[in-house]
């Protein structure tokens, strides 16, 4: 996996090469992102990745043999070879484009359950999923007739392995699920979990979406069979996600949609499938997003994950001793060490969406709601939260300033 580091953690320089954050979003009012979780601001080199590709290579991939048309494919596939470095994966091969993380698990749920899985077979997922790790399956529940069991989520906003192992003896054949949970911010022991799915028979999906823009994240000494992640949250642009699997099991799946360059030959009475892994890459793909997602790639690893790591962390250290001190405040998730930098929480008496408004008169962007999270909501008995996320441009005196904005919460709902 490539990830070099640099010596110093210097955020303010980090900071200036992410044009939006210099903007004033109110007059007089410069922007305090708090949001990454739901969408990552771009560096400049994503920006003019992109932008370059338009200006000087635009043309289709796989197909043309013009001059632009072998600039665009080489600069395509040479993303998709930095992505499968990036994760550890052992070819590019493993690498296929998807949109999202969302179309990345829908992917799997279609091409592999629908081939794989028959009526009564068990997929094992947990309490504290995103929509999309959940949607999918039950879609296909209901067309199959599979069964669906969840693995409980602690009142520490961890999982519960003891009812993790106890499931697993009862045979499930897949087990999906999330590795950083994008509302509690609880960072799953994946390798853990891994290991003793594959001793149960089943095969893994995790959910990377919160993990691989914020942790070092090698999908071979995971040992896991698919992991699903998006370009948009890890610096990268919108519209492209990646679907990783393991080789074997690619070349086994059947393909999820059908139309061009996901086909090597077509005749009136069939066709024959491309290679992987653009068999499972129907149409035209989203080469510039791709282009920008592989920009993407280089600018985390010369800023080096583990320091990103290590500043979230502070970050999210800093972030509940500070929410603590606020009256009326509950935070949902677990200890520090064991969470991302995600803190979601709630204020007596003021609805979450309430907070978020009144934070951004303020410039502080945060999310409010469910966050495609809505069992996990009931599972702690509230109807939203208020979730501040946190990445390598955020400092701590913009977790003041959140702060700050809490406590004028409180003078304006006159909360004792």
């Amino acid at each position: 996996m490539v990830q070099s580091q640099v010596k110093v953690f210097d955020v303010e320089r980090i900071r200036e090469q992410f044009p939006i954050l210099s903007r004033e979003v109110h007059p007089g009012t410069k922007l305090i992102y708090l949001d990454s979780a739901a969408t990552s601001q771009k560096p400049r080199s994503v920006i003019e990745a992109s932008t370059d590709f338009y200006e000087r290579h635009n043309s289709n991939i796989h197909r043309g043999i013009h001059r632009l048309a072998e600039e665009a494919t080489q600069a395509h596939e040479d993303a998709r070879q930095r992505i499968a470095d990036f994760i550890g994966a052992h070819s590019a091969r493993e690498v296929v484009f998807t949109r999202n993380a969302t179309e990345s698990i829908n992917l799997l749920a279609y091409a592999w359950g629908r081939a794989n899985l028959k009526s009564g077979d068990l997929v094992l997922l947990t309490e504290m999923e995103h929509h999309s790790n959940l949607v999918p399956w039950y879609m296909l529940a209901e067309e199959i007739g599979l069964r669906l069991e969840f693995v409980p989520v602690t009142d520490e906003g961890t999982l519960d392995l003891e009812a993790y192992q106890s499931f697993l003896r009862e045979g499930p054949r897949l087990v999906a699920f999330v590795h950083v949970s994008n509302m509690l911010g609880t960072i799953n022991p994946v390798a853990q979990m891994t290991d003793l799915a594959h001793e149960a028979g089943a095969l893994v999906l995790v959910d990377g979406a919160q993990s691989v823009p914020h942790i070092a994240v090698d999908v071979r000494e995971l040992d896991v069979d698919f992991y699903a992640f998006s370009g948009h949250k890890m610096c990268g642009p919108t519209g492209i996600g990646v679907f990783y699997g393991r080789e074997a099991l690619l070349e086994a799946m059947p393909p999820f949609m059908g139309g061009g360059d996901m086909i090597k030959r077509v005749h009136l009475d069939g066709f024959t499938t491309n290679d992987i892994p653009w068999k499972f890459e129907a149409g035209t793909p989203a080469i510039a997003q791709a282009i920008g997602l592989g920009a993407a790639v280089d600018f985390l690893n010369e800023v080096g994950m583990e320091n990103i790591h290590a500043h979230e962390q502070s970050l999210t250290g800093y972030a509940l001793d500070r929410l603590n001190e606020v009256p009326g405040v509950t935070i949902y998730g677990p200890e520090p060490a064991l969470r991302g930098g995600v803190v979601s929480f709630t204020m007596a008496g003021v609805h979450p969406h309430d907070i978020a408004q009144i934070l951004d008169s303020d410039g502080v962007a945060v999310r409010a709601g469910h966050h495609c999270t809505m069992p996990l909501h009931e599972r702690f008995e509230i109807p939203a939260s208020v979730r501040a996320s946190f990445y390598l441009y955020n400092t701590m005196e913009e977790i003041d300033r959140l702060v700050e904005g809490l406590h004028k919460v409180i003078k304006l709902f006159d909360i004792e």
